[in-house]
Protein backbone atom coordinates (compact mmCIF):
# COMPACT_ATOMS: atom_id res chain seq x y z
CA UNK A 1 0.00 0.00 0.00
CA UNK A 2 2.85 2.10 0.90
CA UNK A 3 4.37 1.88 -2.67
CA UNK A 4 1.44 2.49 -4.40
CA UNK A 5 0.58 5.95 -1.85
CA UNK A 6 4.33 6.79 -3.90
CA UNK A 7 3.85 6.07 -6.69
CA UNK A 8 0.06 7.64 -7.34
CA UNK A 9 1.69 10.85 -5.56
CA UNK A 10 4.42 11.00 -8.56
CA UNK A 11 2.23 10.44 -10.91
CA UNK A 12 -0.02 13.12 -9.54
CA UNK A 13 2.62 16.01 -8.63
CA UNK A 14 5.67 15.07 -11.42
CA UNK A 15 7.89 15.92 -9.36
CA UNK A 16 9.94 13.80 -6.74
CA UNK A 17 9.82 16.39 -3.91
CA UNK A 18 6.64 17.88 -4.18
CA UNK A 19 4.93 13.98 -3.80
CA UNK A 20 6.95 13.38 -1.13
CA UNK A 21 6.01 16.80 0.71
CA UNK A 22 2.75 15.64 0.21
CA UNK A 23 3.13 12.13 1.81
CA UNK A 24 5.42 13.19 4.75
CA UNK A 25 8.67 11.36 4.11
CA UNK A 26 12.42 12.27 2.72
CA UNK A 27 12.50 11.88 -0.91
CA UNK A 28 15.07 8.51 -0.63
CA UNK A 29 12.11 7.10 0.88
CA UNK A 30 10.18 8.11 -1.75
CA UNK A 31 12.11 6.72 -4.41
CA UNK A 32 13.13 3.77 -3.30
CA UNK A 33 9.03 2.81 -3.08
CA UNK A 34 8.68 3.47 -6.34
CA UNK A 35 11.52 1.73 -7.55
CA UNK A 36 10.61 -1.45 -5.24
CA UNK A 37 7.17 -1.07 -6.91
CA UNK A 38 8.59 -1.15 -10.53
CA UNK A 39 10.51 -4.64 -9.78
CA UNK A 40 7.49 -5.93 -7.72
CA UNK A 41 5.40 -5.67 -11.18
CA UNK A 42 8.07 -5.84 -13.84
CA UNK A 43 7.73 -2.55 -15.43
CA UNK A 44 8.48 0.89 -15.76
CA UNK A 45 6.54 3.43 -14.52
CA UNK A 46 8.32 6.99 -14.64
CA UNK A 47 11.03 8.52 -16.82
CA UNK A 48 13.75 10.33 -15.10
CA UNK A 49 15.56 12.85 -15.96
CA UNK A 50 17.11 15.63 -14.77
CA UNK A 51 14.42 17.93 -14.43
CA UNK A 52 11.38 16.64 -14.61
CA UNK A 53 9.24 13.32 -13.98
CA UNK A 54 7.21 11.82 -16.85
CA UNK A 55 5.25 8.94 -16.58
CA UNK A 56 5.71 6.01 -18.91
CA UNK A 57 3.21 4.52 -21.16
CA UNK A 58 2.86 1.84 -18.43
CA UNK A 59 2.58 4.41 -15.54
CA UNK A 60 0.14 5.98 -17.24
CA UNK A 61 -1.95 3.13 -17.81
CA UNK A 62 -1.44 1.89 -14.21
CA UNK A 63 -2.06 5.15 -12.31
CA UNK A 64 -5.50 5.65 -12.65
CA UNK A 65 -5.89 2.11 -11.56
CA UNK A 66 -3.39 2.86 -8.56
CA UNK A 67 -5.70 5.39 -7.34
CA UNK A 68 -9.17 3.27 -7.34
CA UNK A 69 -7.07 0.50 -5.52
CA UNK A 70 -5.97 2.82 -2.79
CA UNK A 71 -9.78 4.14 -2.53
CA UNK A 72 -10.80 0.61 -2.27
CA UNK A 73 -8.50 0.08 0.50
CA UNK A 74 -9.08 3.37 2.63
CA UNK A 75 -12.36 1.93 2.30
CA UNK A 76 -11.70 -1.26 3.91
CA UNK A 77 -9.86 -0.03 6.69
CA UNK A 78 -12.64 2.14 8.15
CA UNK A 79 -15.31 -0.11 7.43
CA UNK A 80 -12.98 -2.86 9.54
CA UNK A 81 -12.55 0.10 12.10
CA UNK A 82 -16.08 1.04 12.16
CA UNK A 83 -16.44 -2.89 12.81
CA UNK A 84 -14.02 -2.87 15.69
CA UNK A 85 -15.64 0.38 17.54
CA UNK A 86 -18.74 2.05 16.87
CA UNK A 87 -18.78 5.64 17.40
CA UNK A 88 -14.65 5.83 16.98
CA UNK A 89 -12.38 6.96 14.41
CA UNK A 90 -13.19 9.82 11.62
CA UNK A 91 -16.91 10.52 10.38
CA UNK A 92 -17.26 13.07 7.88
CA UNK A 93 -20.13 14.44 8.12
CA UNK A 94 -21.97 16.87 4.79
CA UNK A 95 -24.52 19.64 5.78
CA UNK A 96 -25.92 21.85 3.56
CA UNK A 97 -25.99 25.52 4.18
CA UNK A 98 -29.60 25.95 4.86
CA UNK A 99 -28.87 23.31 8.28
CA UNK A 100 -26.09 23.93 9.15
CA UNK A 101 -25.84 27.38 10.91
CA UNK A 102 -29.23 26.33 13.10
CA UNK A 103 -28.49 22.44 13.66
CA UNK A 104 -24.77 21.80 14.44
CA UNK A 105 -24.79 23.13 17.56
CA UNK A 106 -27.33 20.09 18.98
CA UNK A 107 -25.61 17.72 16.25
CA UNK A 108 -22.13 19.46 18.09
CA UNK A 109 -23.32 19.08 21.47
CA UNK A 110 -24.95 15.61 21.09
CA UNK A 111 -21.35 14.10 19.86
CA UNK A 112 -19.57 15.80 22.53
CA UNK A 113 -21.19 14.51 25.51
CA UNK A 114 -21.95 10.81 24.09
CA UNK A 115 -19.53 10.21 21.39
CA UNK A 116 -16.32 11.72 22.33
CA UNK A 117 -14.61 9.20 21.14
CA UNK A 118 -15.89 9.81 17.79
CA UNK A 119 -13.84 12.33 15.46
CA UNK A 120 -16.25 14.91 13.86
CA UNK A 121 -15.26 16.94 10.52
CA UNK A 122 -17.98 18.65 9.17
CA UNK A 123 -18.17 19.79 5.57
CA UNK A 124 -20.47 22.67 4.62
CA UNK A 125 -21.61 22.02 0.90
CA UNK A 126 -24.72 22.62 -1.41
CA UNK A 127 -26.76 19.10 -2.08
CA UNK A 128 -25.24 17.99 -5.09
CA UNK A 129 -21.25 18.55 -4.16
CA UNK A 130 -22.63 16.27 -1.14
CA UNK A 131 -24.54 13.63 -2.97
CA UNK A 132 -21.09 13.21 -4.97
CA UNK A 133 -18.96 13.56 -2.15
CA UNK A 134 -20.82 10.86 -0.50
CA UNK A 135 -20.75 8.72 -3.30
CA UNK A 136 -17.15 8.75 -4.54
CA UNK A 137 -16.34 7.95 -0.19
CA UNK A 138 -15.22 11.35 0.49
CA UNK A 139 -18.20 11.81 2.78
CA UNK A 140 -19.41 9.05 5.24
CA UNK A 141 -22.59 11.10 6.42
CA UNK A 142 -24.71 13.82 4.97
CA UNK A 143 -27.13 15.99 7.27
CA UNK A 144 -29.71 18.04 4.07
CA UNK A 145 -33.18 18.63 3.51
CA UNK A 146 -35.71 15.95 2.31
CA UNK A 147 -37.46 14.93 -0.85
CA UNK A 148 -34.36 13.52 -1.46
CA UNK A 149 -34.09 11.73 -5.18
CA UNK A 150 -31.02 9.40 -4.87
CA UNK A 151 -30.03 6.40 -5.98
CA UNK A 152 -27.80 4.51 -3.87
CA UNK A 153 -28.91 6.38 -0.67
CA UNK A 154 -30.80 5.85 2.76
CA UNK A 155 -32.21 8.23 4.39
CA UNK A 156 -32.93 8.80 8.29
CA UNK A 157 -35.70 10.95 8.56
CA UNK A 158 -35.00 13.59 11.53
CA UNK A 159 -38.24 15.97 11.81
CA UNK A 160 -40.52 18.13 9.66
CA UNK A 161 -40.44 21.67 9.89
CA UNK A 162 -43.05 24.89 8.30
CA UNK A 163 -41.72 27.32 6.37
CA UNK A 164 -42.80 30.99 7.99
CA UNK A 165 -43.05 34.16 5.52
CA UNK A 166 -40.00 36.42 6.40
CA UNK A 167 -41.32 40.44 5.65
CA UNK A 168 -40.49 44.03 6.35
CA UNK A 169 -42.05 44.91 9.70
CA UNK A 170 -44.24 47.06 8.21
CA UNK A 171 -45.52 44.82 5.38
CA UNK A 172 -49.09 44.35 5.01
CA UNK A 173 -48.61 40.71 5.34
CA UNK A 174 -47.07 41.11 8.80
CA UNK A 175 -47.93 39.10 11.72
CA UNK A 176 -50.39 37.45 9.99
CA UNK A 177 -51.29 33.75 11.54
CA UNK A 178 -53.52 32.50 9.01
CA UNK A 179 -52.23 33.71 5.45
CA UNK A 180 -53.27 31.47 2.59
CA UNK A 181 -50.57 30.41 0.29
CA UNK A 182 -51.98 32.68 -2.52
CA UNK A 183 -50.85 35.37 -0.58
CA UNK A 184 -47.36 34.65 -2.18
CA UNK A 185 -48.84 36.00 -6.42
CA UNK A 186 -48.70 39.28 -5.00
CA UNK A 187 -45.16 39.92 -3.20
CA UNK A 188 -41.86 39.96 -4.06
CA UNK A 189 -40.40 36.65 -3.36
CA UNK A 190 -36.46 36.54 -2.85
CA UNK A 191 -34.98 33.39 -3.32
CA UNK A 192 -31.25 31.87 -2.95
CA UNK A 193 -29.40 31.41 -5.93
CA UNK A 194 -29.06 28.57 -7.98
CA UNK A 195 -27.72 25.34 -6.81
CA UNK A 196 -29.20 25.51 -2.99
CA UNK A 197 -32.05 23.07 -2.84
CA UNK A 198 -33.82 25.65 -0.48
CA UNK A 199 -34.63 27.80 -3.52
CA UNK A 200 -35.93 24.77 -5.18
CA UNK A 201 -38.56 23.70 -2.50
CA UNK A 202 -39.83 27.36 -2.52
CA UNK A 203 -39.93 27.39 -6.01
CA UNK A 204 -42.20 24.21 -6.17
CA UNK A 205 -44.27 26.51 -3.50
CA UNK A 206 -44.61 29.17 -5.81
CA UNK A 207 -45.13 27.47 -8.61
CA UNK A 208 -48.31 25.90 -6.81
CA UNK A 209 -49.47 28.82 -6.10
CA UNK A 210 -48.77 30.68 -9.58
CA UNK A 211 -48.69 28.08 -11.94
CA UNK A 212 -45.07 29.40 -13.05
CA UNK A 213 -42.52 30.98 -12.00
CA UNK A 214 -42.03 33.97 -13.78
CA UNK A 215 -43.61 37.20 -12.39
CA UNK A 216 -42.41 38.00 -8.71
CA UNK A 217 -39.65 35.36 -8.24
CA UNK A 218 -36.16 36.80 -8.02
CA UNK A 219 -32.74 35.25 -7.10
CA UNK A 220 -30.90 37.63 -5.16
CA UNK A 221 -28.97 36.21 -2.50
CA UNK A 222 -26.05 33.02 -1.63
CA UNK A 223 -27.30 32.88 1.72
CA UNK A 224 -30.13 32.98 4.20
CA UNK A 225 -28.53 35.87 5.84
CA UNK A 226 -27.81 37.79 3.30
CA UNK A 227 -31.76 37.52 2.27
CA UNK A 228 -33.33 38.58 5.49
CA UNK A 229 -30.96 41.61 5.12
CA UNK A 230 -32.07 42.59 1.55
CA UNK A 231 -36.12 42.17 3.02
CA UNK A 232 -35.11 43.89 5.80
CA UNK A 233 -34.04 46.61 3.12
CA UNK A 234 -37.90 46.66 1.67
CA UNK A 235 -36.96 44.73 -1.48
CA UNK A 236 -39.91 41.63 -0.79
CA UNK A 237 -40.41 39.07 1.42
CA UNK A 238 -38.61 35.72 1.82
CA UNK A 239 -39.66 32.16 2.65
CA UNK A 240 -37.38 30.22 5.67
CA UNK A 241 -37.55 27.22 7.69
CA UNK A 242 -38.50 27.54 10.88
CA UNK A 243 -35.38 26.33 12.49
CA UNK A 244 -33.66 29.33 11.26
CA UNK A 245 -36.03 32.01 12.35
CA UNK A 246 -34.69 32.70 16.28
CA UNK A 247 -30.83 33.25 14.13
CA UNK A 248 -31.62 35.02 11.29
CA UNK A 249 -34.50 37.01 12.30
CA UNK A 250 -34.45 37.99 15.63
CA UNK A 251 -31.58 40.38 15.41
CA UNK A 252 -33.76 43.81 15.01
CA UNK A 253 -37.03 45.55 14.73
CA UNK A 254 -36.97 45.56 10.99
CA UNK A 255 -38.22 42.17 10.28
CA UNK A 256 -41.31 40.42 11.37
CA UNK A 257 -43.05 36.84 10.11
CA UNK A 258 -46.43 35.65 8.67
CA UNK A 259 -47.74 32.01 9.12
CA UNK A 260 -49.53 30.40 6.45
CA UNK A 261 -52.89 28.47 7.52
CA UNK A 262 -51.52 25.45 5.66
CA UNK A 263 -48.08 25.55 5.90
CA UNK A 264 -45.50 24.21 3.14
CA UNK A 265 -42.64 22.37 4.89
CA UNK A 266 -39.55 20.47 4.49
CA UNK A 267 -37.91 17.29 5.77
CA UNK A 268 -34.59 17.19 7.16
CA UNK A 269 -33.10 13.49 7.33
CA UNK A 270 -29.87 11.54 8.23
CA UNK A 271 -28.17 9.95 4.16
CA UNK A 272 -26.18 7.36 4.19
CA UNK A 273 -24.82 4.90 1.54
CA UNK A 274 -26.97 2.29 1.11
CA UNK A 275 -25.13 -0.83 2.76
CA UNK A 276 -22.81 0.55 4.60
CA UNK A 277 -21.17 -1.46 6.97
CA UNK A 278 -21.92 1.53 9.64
CA UNK A 279 -25.74 1.28 8.78
CA UNK A 280 -26.44 0.32 12.50
CA UNK A 281 -24.03 3.41 14.06
CA UNK A 282 -25.87 5.63 11.54
CA UNK A 283 -29.37 4.61 12.64
CA UNK A 284 -28.02 4.84 16.34
CA UNK A 285 -26.53 7.95 16.10
CA UNK A 286 -29.93 9.57 14.26
CA UNK A 287 -32.48 8.11 16.84
CA UNK A 288 -30.07 9.94 19.28
CA UNK A 289 -30.17 12.86 17.58
CA UNK A 290 -34.14 12.82 17.80
CA UNK A 291 -34.61 13.38 21.44
CA UNK A 292 -33.22 17.10 21.93
CA UNK A 293 -34.17 17.96 18.37
CA UNK A 294 -37.67 17.83 20.57
CA UNK A 295 -36.42 21.40 22.06
CA UNK A 296 -36.48 23.01 18.14
CA UNK A 297 -39.84 24.17 16.74
CA UNK A 298 -40.30 20.81 14.67
CA UNK A 299 -41.94 17.84 14.31
CA UNK A 300 -39.40 14.92 14.91
CA UNK A 301 -39.57 12.00 13.01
Amino acid sequence: MAQLRAFSAVAEHLHFREAASALGISQPALSGAVAALEEALGVRLLERTTRKVLLSPAGERLAARANSVLHSLGQLMEEAEAARAPFTGLLRLGVIPTVAPYLLPTVLNLVRQHFPRLELRVHEEQTASLLEGLAQGRLDLLLLATPLQAAGVTQLPLFEEDFVLVTPADHPLAGRPDLPRTALRDVEVLLLGEGHCLRDQALDICREVNGAVDGPVTTTAASLSTLVQLVAGGMGVTLLPRTALRVEVGRGDRLATATFADPPSRGVALAMRTGTAREHEFAHLAEALRHPLTELPVRPA
